[in-house]
């Protein structure tokens, strides 16, 4: 059986040291904070993440882009010389066009490439989400699964996997297109919380509005009671935007509630913090359905 390699993207918001640990194999994304280029790297090399959050606090604006066809050939050609297959989890199709531009970049390399297998699987996910998914596969890898094997895996669990989501700023989802400025101002007036999901298309869903900050914790611990399987066999993720305490209160909320093998806890990066906002909770766990 031939080696393969498990590649993503840094929206998965991996720690870095478990993608070096499970030879994940991390495609950076590029975006603009005012007006300034950076790559996303797990490592944070070129942008601290707690500088980039300030500085949407005090009104900057970033602005992110897909990873195009040519970067994909350009990361995945050099795997296929070393004499490996590709295993490829992509950032959910319903918030970008990453996934068709692998598929495009696939289609190339398969004709240069006859002989070696490369497959993309579209996670539906999006941040942590898509980390758990892509930490999912690799402990899988380790175990024995061939390609073949691991793919089939992930075409059965993708919808399995659970997001819940909760911000502290209405106007980064308004700029994003995810509420009207009017609910966003009155929202905001309010104290309104929307708690939010990714759903079976891999788009982010408004679900409930709550009052306050701790109450749409609570609320998102709610959701996880309701439909995770074998909490005591999971490792928790749970991605925040520069809101550790708030990610740490949840996790504790989660202990008192059930037994959970172990929690991540890291931020959410500049990619998808650039349309959460400061202050992002998001949840990640194993369920019966989305």
């Amino acid at each position: 059986m031939r080696n393969y390699v498990i590649v993503t993207e840094t929206t998965t918001d991996l720690p870095d040291e478990i993608a070096k640990d499970l030879d994940i194999r991390v495609i950076p994304m590029a975006f603009e904070l005012d007006g300034k280029s950076y790559y996303n790297y797990l490592d944070e090399r070129e942008l601290d993440i707690h500088e980039f959050y300030e500085t949407l606090r005090k009104g900057g604006k970033s602005v992110t882009s897909l990873i195009n066809t040519e970067v994909f050939m350009n990361f995945f050609e050099p795997i296929l010389n070393e004499g490996c297959d590709i295993l490829y989890i992509s950032f959910s199709s319903g918030l970008s066009g990453t996934y068709n531009a692998s598929l495009l970049a696939i289609d190339e390399l398969k004709e240069k490439y006859p002989d070696s297998k490369i497959f993309s699987v579209d996670s539906r996910c999006a941040s942590l989400g898509e980390g758990l998914l892509v930490y999912s596969a690799a402990l899988k890898k380790e175990e024995g699964l061939s390609i073949d094997e691991l793919y089939e895996w992930l075409n059965d669990n993708v919808l399995k996997l659970c997001h819940w989501f909760t911000v502290d700023d209405l106007n980064h989802l308004k700029r994003g297109g995810r509420v009207s400025a009017i609910s966003a101002a009155i929202g905001t007036a309010l104290n309104v919380k929307p708690v939010l999901h990714v759903d079976n298309e891999g788009k982010l869903i408004p679900i409930e509005k709550v009052r306050g900050r701790k109450k749409s914790l609570i609320a998102i611990a709610d959701r996880m009671l309701e439909t995770c399987t074998n909490p005591e066999e999971q490792t928790i993720f749970i991605g925040h935007g520069d809101a550790v305490e708030d990610a740490e209160y949840l996790a504790q909320l989660i202990k008192e509630r059930m037994n959970v093998k172990d929690f991540v806890i890291n931020p959410i990066g500049p990619v998808i913090g650039s349309h959460s906002g400061p202050g992002t909770i998001a949840l990640f766990f194993f369920g019966t359905e989305r």
